[in-house]
């Protein structure tokens, strides 16, 4: 069955076709949403981004163009783009927690001595971090809070590994300039 024929379907409510659209892709979207949140959020959170891809094509499914993809890279996009935002919701929730552990470890790769004693140079520290871009905040936050290799990072926000290493080089060297 084509892409054109399945969204003509579930356009015209045919709950039979999202169904065999759910069992056709969920394995693909849990393997994109999975790789994104991975040590960052519950297997709870990858199964509501998952689901929150078939509402979606359920409720729009005007927004697809076969011309423009196949209905299996359209459903990954979504996919990804809701595990991104899951990831960023996450890690909103836990910054504060976060901000004292991950200075420690942020501090460590700069080359202070262990956790930062003085109040100040925290304070300075986390001050730095909040001036860094989204990109490079996340690039961080996985790298020394999650602990997350370069080759995981990469996978999660579907970059080469090698464009992930110098970024990390690239923060870093830039918070050893701020601090």
């Amino acid at each position: 069955m084509n892409d054109k024929k399945i969204i003509s379907a579930i356009a015209a409510r045919d709950e039979r076709m999202l169904a065999f659209v759910v069992q056709k892709y969920s394995r693909l979207l849990w393997k994109i949403a999975a790789a994104i949140l991975i040590d960052a959020a519950s297997v709870q959170d990858v199964e509501e981004c998952v689901a929150d891809v078939f509402i979606y094509l359920w409720q729009y499914p005007e927004k697809y163009d076969s011309d423009k993809a196949k209905l299996s890279s359209w459903l990954s996009l979504i996919a990804r783009s809701r595990a991104v935002d899951r990831y960023r919701q996450v890690a909103r929730k836990r910054e504060i927690s976060m901000e004292e552990a991950m200075e420690g470890a942020v501090a460590e790769s700069l080359g202070y001595d262990g956790a930062i004693a003085a109040d100040e140079e925290k304070e300075r520290l986390h001050s730095c971090l909040e001036k860094l871009e989204e990109q490079e905040k996340e690039l961080i936050i996985r790298r020394y809070y999650y602990e997350q290799k370069p080759a995981e990072i990469a996978v999660a926000l579907d970059m080469p590994k090698k464009q992930v290493e110098n970024r990390l080089y690239y923060v870093r060297q830039k918070l050893k300039k701020m601090m």
